[in-house]
């Protein structure tokens, strides 16, 4: 019955793709500058890559077993979000906006009205198809990052139809209110430069809800160790995510510009200041520097450094990096002690790093930061935090139980037992066990007894 659903559901958003009513007046702004086009299309294609670099990430943390399903949650990713931001996705972001709460579906709908025009409010010197497209590769990252928390346990059907509806409910509202002209915690006057508060705060603060709602894995409970499947799969993604965080902050300029410049540095710097924080403060606590540690240190300090990117100096990036580093391991470890099975610590890094990022935008940011004498953005920063913490938790926690009534969340024991690979994909990076391998053995041939003897046959 699920199937037919699923495939009633794709074949509705053909037809209604065919069938859309011509695209309402949409404003057009000025000339298009081909530098700023140029440089938008490669960001664009830098944040894709981060999906990919997530994957394995993610993927060379987790046991062996569950490799290919770790690698897949991101993948599938880019594929339903890809959809789901052309039929409405677009248009709750950054349509016609209702009191600064949410876009009208129908400004964009089937991103009628998106085509090779600038926009004067979005997208003034690049066409206004290449602005959505560029929105949409934060779109997609952005559930691929819970997965993280549920890691090893969650079903992919389950998952699938979170993710849709995590996309609509929380995300949307999200970037509406911080990055549409009219959104209200824009007019509040919050800064988020790229990302810190619509991504990385909303993603982390649904992984820590979905790590409580799915509760604790067989290994969590009886303690075992956890060893990570393949380190250079995580220093692997570690550099495409990187390298693709260049599109990520310094795209989000939208120009070709001294504040894309800027922005390409503070990432930089921010990103290598964390990880040496990060393995300093290892060898404080007497651990050995390794190589995972450098490897979420570097992230954790790309994570904290987004919402500031483009309004603080490169010099002030290094204390960005530097106190996230410090604030997520101490997270780390303390969330160690406790029940909580944040499988890849998701909350931890992403979720405070994205609040550490957060609230030093509202200290450090040139002219109107709390350094410079001015309270007020200080001030609407913290209120921001509460109300995104609060929407996002909340709502994602709502979203999980509706989810787990429709489709149960979690796999069963044996089939968390099996991994996920096998259960959900029928898929694993080794060899496959004789007994996972869903072909029947043929019965053997009847033998006449007397085949079975060394005695020659009576005449």
């Amino acid at each position: 019955m699920q199937k037919w659903m699923a495939m009633v559901l794709l074949v509705a958003v053909g037809v209604a793709g065919l069938l859309v009513a011509p695209a309402a007046q949409v404003k057009q702004g000025g000339p298009i500058n081909p530098a700023d086009t140029a440089w938008l299309l490669t960001a664009t294609a830098l944040v894709l890559l981060m999906t990919p670099g997530l994957s394995f990430f993610y993927g060379g943390m987790v046991r062996l077993k569950n490799v290919v399903s770790t690698l897949m949650q991101s993948f599938i990713a880019m594929a339903v979000i890809s959809v789901l931001w052309v039929v409405v996705g677009f248009s709750l972001c950054f349509g016609d906006s209702f009191h600064g709460l949410i876009g009208d579906p129908r400004t964009f709908f089937m991103f009628s009205g998106v085509g090779g025009e600038t926009h004067p409010d979005l997208a003034p010197t690049v066409p206004l198809l290449l602005f959505a497209l560029f929105q949409l590769k934060f779109a997609i990252i952005t559930p691929a990052l819970i997965t993280g928390a549920f890691a090893e346990r969650v079903r992919f059907k389950a998952y699938l139809l979170f993710m849709v509806l995590f996309s609509v409910f929380i995300y949307a509202p999200l970037a509406h209110w911080t990055w549409h002209p009219e959104g209200f915690l824009r007019q509040w006057g919050v800064l988020d430069f790229a990302g810190g508060t619509v991504v990385h705060m909303s993603a982390g603060l649904a992984a820590l809800a979905g790590a409580i709602v799915l509760g604790r894995r067989q290994v969590h409970l009886t303690h075992a160790t956890h060893a990570p499947a393949n380190v250079p799969f995580v220093m692997l993604g570690t550099g495409m995510l990187w390298f693709g965080w260049f599109g990520f902050n310094a795209g989000s300029a939208l120009s070709a510009s001294s504040l894309a410049t800027l922005a390409f540095a503070t990432t930089n710097t921010a990103s290598a200041a964390a990880m040496l924080g990060w393995i300093a403060f290892d060898w404080l606590r007497g651990r050995k520097p390794s190589a995972m540690g450098a490897c979420v240190g570097a992230v954790v300090g790309l994570v904290a450094v987004t919402p500031a990117a483009g309004f603080i100096t490169v010099g002030q990036s290094i204390v960005v990096g530097l106190v996230a580093s410090f604030v997520s391991n101490a997270a780390v470890h303390f969330k160690s002690r406790t029940a909580l099975d944040d499988t890849l610590d998701v909350f931890p890094c992403h979720g405070l790093g994205g609040i550490v990022g957060m609230v030093l935008t509202g200290v450090l940011a040139k002219d109107v930061g709390l350094l410079y004498g001015t309270t007020r953005t200080f001030l609407m920063h913290l209120l921001a935090l509460v109300v995104v913490s609060v929407f996002s938790f909340v709502g994602s926690y709502i979203l999980y139980k509706i989810v787990d009534r429709i489709v149960p969340l979690r796999v069963t024991r044996e089939q968390e037992e099996e991994g996920l690979d096998l259960s959900q994909h029928g898929e694993t990076v080794g060899e496959v066990p004789t007994a996972a391998l869903a072909v029947p053995t043929p019965p053997a041939p009847a033998v006449p007894e007397h085949a079975a003897s060394s005695e020659p046959v009576p005449a």
